[in-house]
């Protein structure tokens, strides 16, 4: 059986191609303004890498914030649309059957879910501010002036704990100011920042509670400063898939290929 997931997210639109329960082809790309076309033409590219037609696949499932923006219209022609929260906790059980958390921190939104055998127990979401996102990260970079992918890296350099105590990206991009002003170190400053939005999501973790094993995803991943910090407030390892930024694509795909789960 030959089925695709569709994950179009605040920053990026990922699609997730299985054959017989196997990662045929996977691809992200930024999206636009027209959701249809960025998720489209992500689409189309896994298509290309297949040898695959729209007629082949059997079902497509679409998720995140933008997947009523594809259900049942072409080129893509989602068959169903389901929550973010669904789509990851299947995605991570079928990477990791074990799994019992699962963390998803995206560029918009930080998830926690309690999960048993794939289908959903409990959830919590932080969707009041992107100081527990992607974009508090991004918008610390550009404060810092470095690159993004180079902020996690230059975290782990650090040797000293400074507190941050803005509790939103506005107030936070003056204490960053006012910390270089100061002449605290960028590296001090950059672990700073991962130990603030590590809080944060396990703040938010913690009010459905820990169960191992857990589970990181989304792409917020990607970032090796995010994951030490994190593990020292939950006091627990945390799991960090391959490709963690598909794991939602992937969940779409593996509940199109069982549409009774």
């Amino acid at each position: 059986m030959i089925t695709a997931g569709v994950d179009v997210g605040a920053k990026f639109a990922k699609v997730v191609i299985l054959r017989d329960g196997q990662v045929a082809a996977r691809a992200k790309a930024l999206v636009g303004f027209d959701l249809l076309k960025s998720a489209s033409d992500v689409f189309e590219i896994t298509l290309k890498e297949t040898g695959l037609s729209r007629s082949d696949i059997q079902r497509v499932v679409a998720t995140g914030m933008g997947g009523n923006a594809i259900l049942q219209k072409p080129p893509i022609n989602a068959d169903e649309a389901v929550s973010v929260v669904v789509a990851g906790a299947a995605g991570a059980y079928q990477l990791v059957p074990t799994v019992k958390t699962v963390i998803d921190v995206g560029a918009e939104e930080g998830r926690g879910i309690k999960v048993e055998g794939g289908k959903v127990r409990d959830f919590v979401i932080n969707e009041r501010c992107a100081a527990g996102a992607g974009t508090f990260i991004e918008a610390m970079a550009r404060a810092l002036e470095v690159k993004v992918e180079d902020l996690g890296p230059m975290s782990l350099r650090s040797m000293n704990a400074i507190p941050m105590n803005a509790q939103c990206c506005v107030f936070a991009e003056s204490e960053v100011v006012s910390l270089i002003h100061s002449k605290t170190s960028k590296e001090d400053i950059s672990k700073a920042i991962h130990d603030a939005i590590a809080g944060r999501i396990s703040s938010m973790i913690l009010r459905i509670g820990v169960e191992k094993d857990v589970v990181l995803i989304g792409g917020c991943a990607l970032n090796p400063g995010f994951v030490p910090p994190l593990e020292r407030e939950l006091h627990t390892n945390i799991i960090v898939p391959e490709f963690p930024e598909y794991v939602g694509a992937l969940g779409a795909a593996v509940i199109a290929a069982s549409p009774s789960r």
